[in-house]
């Protein structure tokens, strides 16, 4: 404990060193030469799936088809130097569920995007801008065998125990193109020490096209499948986007 507190206080003593050495800096030019501004948001987006191939290879074995999930939530920061904005967020699809004799199909997809725009508006309350990005997502299929898994209570018994349950998974690399609207709600300014945050909400939305550049083969653990469901599913998209906004300047 003593340790602990011992580390803390080495550690507080450093942060309180470094704002006093940071405001210093700020007051005599050194750094901080441009604004610094950005927004941290969430997105609702509508792109359309297809699960036909999918959903035949499930029928095939039995199982009621997926619904097409086409709603993806998704987690984002905008950065903003200048009229560039660049845009990186995460995002998922909730789960489409199917189930037959105690055996359920778990379907839904991740992604990880990174954009990259240019404000071509000259009002300070809204940004209209193209933009163009890349799109990593995953695809993932889990088969739970509920009864056989449910069937002994034993550890060791259950580790090697015969089951369906399985984590399938396809990768997939997509190119987006399209344009982006955010207008600016502004809110009161901050002052701190010498820095004046400009605070907003931006509301939004994001027009445009996914082009599944690259459909991957579906994989289980890092063993490759054949014959598995391959189509690509380029689509258009829009975004509803709200968020958080900052724009800091030195005074």
């Amino acid at each position: 404990m003593k340790k602990l507190i011992f580390t803390l206080s080495i550690a507080l003593a450093g942060v309180l060193a470094a704002k006093a050495q940071s405001t210093d800096s700020v007051k005599s030019n050194s750094w901080f030469k441009h604004n610094v501004a950005g927004a941290a948001q969430i997105q609702v987006t509508y792109r359309k799936s297809n699960l036909n191939q999918l959903n035949a290879a499930l029928n095939k074995n039995g199982f009621p088809s997926l619904s097409e999930n086409s709603i993806w939530i998704n987690a984002s920061m905008s950065h903003i130097h200048q009229k560039w904005l660049f845009e990186d967020g995460i995002g998922f699809t909730p789960l489409s569920t199917s189930e037959v004799n105690n055996i359920k199909a778990r379907y839904n997809q991740y992604q990880v995007y990174f954009r990259a725009g240019y404000d071509i508006s000259k009002n300070a309350d809204f940004r209209l801008y193209p933009f163009a990005g890349i799109n990593l997502s995953g695809a993932v299929l889990n088969i739970q065998d509920k009864a056989r898994q449910e069937n002994v209570n034993d550890f060791s018994q259950e580790l090697l125990n015969s089951t369906s349950s399985k984590t399938l998974y396809q990768p997939n690399f997509g190119i987006e193109l399209g344009a982006g609207f955010d207008y600016l709600i502004k809110m009161k300014t901050k002052q701190m020490d010498c820095f004046q945050i400009q605070r907003s909400i931006p509301v939004g939305l994001r027009l445009g096209y996914y082009i599944n550049a690259s459909a991957g083969d579906w994989k289980i653990d890092s063993y490759t499948l054949s014959n598995g469901p391959g189509n690509k599913q380029s689509a258009v998209f829009v975004s509803f986007n709200i968020g958080l906004g900052y724009m800091i300047r030195k005074q």
